[in-house]
């Protein structure tokens, strides 16, 4: 099998992992605050990392860690506000509103890494954020506005620029090193805002240890941390960020399907127009769109070969 089709298999897997967790994540929340869920969640992974591959503490360099801080961070932002909003809309909403991170990611290329944005693009984006609207506002208005879609909007961002630098840095770092890193990472953040936000009364720190709890914790912790990301930073190795945008779009109808099965959360007609706008958004602005410039090779840098994508700035 061609490295190419094995790296989008690998992409179109970690979609169906993370869709099928946005069920998990909510049943887990019914038993724990979200900043303890993910600090366990966080450090189990690393832990699991650490076990099985602790040869990628040996690779690691001042430059490897510096990026794979920044992954982390935006990694932790877009899972705290996800987790966040998980507790005031449906499983089926943050999906889609989740998925909308990747109409977000060419724009983001356009405007902060100077790519040149084509008809399709701004279609999409238009097409992706109608569609938002009939999925996340009642038709009583936008007073009536779940704040858990808001929240997660502000997490697709986040999610956004972490596809971005995932592309980049993937080139030009220890994949091993980068995954340890982050997951690594986002634990280390997730411990102090547990304590913080619990002493402010924020969001107190309730943790009702039991099966659904630790089932949901392990699941995330092992397929939907330590296995997926670190398939997802091997796999951006080897195809470009349109089309792991496009294997990304797969999560909300992956999320869909489980909270139908699992749940019982059903779409109303306003929520399914809406729904089908953002598929339809996603694919005018990464099927369509031309690439601003041929992906080439860069001259050795730093006694390192690596390419420099079209997304990497200037």
């Amino acid at each position: 099998m061609k490295r190419n089709l094995q790296a989008d298999l690998s992409l179109a897997f970690c979609s169906l992992i993370w869709g099928a967790t946005f069920v998990v994540v909510k049943t887990g929340l019914d038993h724990a605050s979200p900043f303890v869920f993910l600090a366990m969640r966080f450090t189990i992974a690393a832990a699991l990392m650490v076990l099985f591959r602790p040869r990628a503490i040996h690779r690691m360099h001042g430059e490897d860690i510096f990026a794979g801080m920044r992954l982390a961070f935006f990694m932790f932002a877009g899972y705290g506000f996800q987790t966040a909003g998980l507790q005031y809309t449906t499983a089926t909403n943050s999906g889609f509103v989740t998925g909308s991170s990747v109409v977000l990611v060419p724009l983001l290329l356009g405007v902060f890494w100077g790519r040149t944005l084509t008809r399709w693009i701004y279609a999409g984006a238009f097409a992706a954020l109608i569609g938002l609207y009939f999925l996340t506002v009642p038709v009583e208005g936008m007073r009536y506005l779940n704040r858990g879609d808001v929240l997660t909007f502000i997490a697709a961002g986040f999610y956004a620029v972490h596809i971005i630098l995932v592309g980049e840095y993937s080139q030009e770092h220890s994949v091993s090193a980068l995954s340890l890193i982050q997951v690594a990472g986002c634990a280390a953040m997730a411990w102090p805002l547990t304590a913080f936000a619990g002493g402010i009364h924020w969001q107190p720190v309730r943790f009702e240890w039991g099966w659904p709890l630790g089932a949901s914790i392990l699941i995330c912790a092992v397929f939907a941390t330590a296995v997926a990301f670190t398939l997802q930073l091997w796999a951006q190795q080897y195809t470009s960020p349109g089309h792991a945008a496009i294997l990304f779009a797969l999560e909300p109808l992956f999320a869909v399907i489980t909270s139908y099965l699992i749940l019982g959360e059903r779409m109303t007609a306003r929520s399914m127009k809406g729904a089908g706008l953002v598929i339809a958004g996603i694919l005018l602005a990464e099927l369509l769109a031309e690439p601003a410039a041929p992906e080439a090779p860069e001259p050795i840098f730093e006694g390192r070969v690596y390419f420099r994508p079209w997304w990497r700035p200037m």
